[in-house]
């Protein structure tokens, strides 16, 4: 059984959904993906959720990184030995 869908019509000014629309899209989201999870946060912690931010810029190279390699299929690390080598030496910057 499916779930019924209902429309929500909201009115905003030009700039902030331009403005808005390109954030989302950066961290890979459409307006209406951010409505839809805004909306199950708000039912689902009872509360006003966090605030998403577009990723920075080592943060948005990690991502492209993921998604290459999710699409080659490969791992970044032949082992799990050299993965945590590889946290080890990052993690005393």
């Amino acid at each position: 059984m499916t779930a019924q869908t209902s429309m929500l019509h909201i009115r905003v000014d030009d700039d902030t959904k331009e403005q808005a629309t390109e954030a989302l899209s950066a961290m890979g989201l459409s307006v209406s993906d951010a409505v839809r999870l805004f909306l199950r946060r708000v039912v689902i912690d009872q509360a006003f959720p966090l605030e998403l931010k577009v990723p920075n810029a080592e943060t948005l190279a990690a991502m492209q990184e993921s998604r290459a390699m999710m699409a080659k299929r490969r791992a970044r690390f032949a082992t799990a030995d050299e993965l945590f080598t590889d946290l080890e030496k990052n993690s005393r910057k």
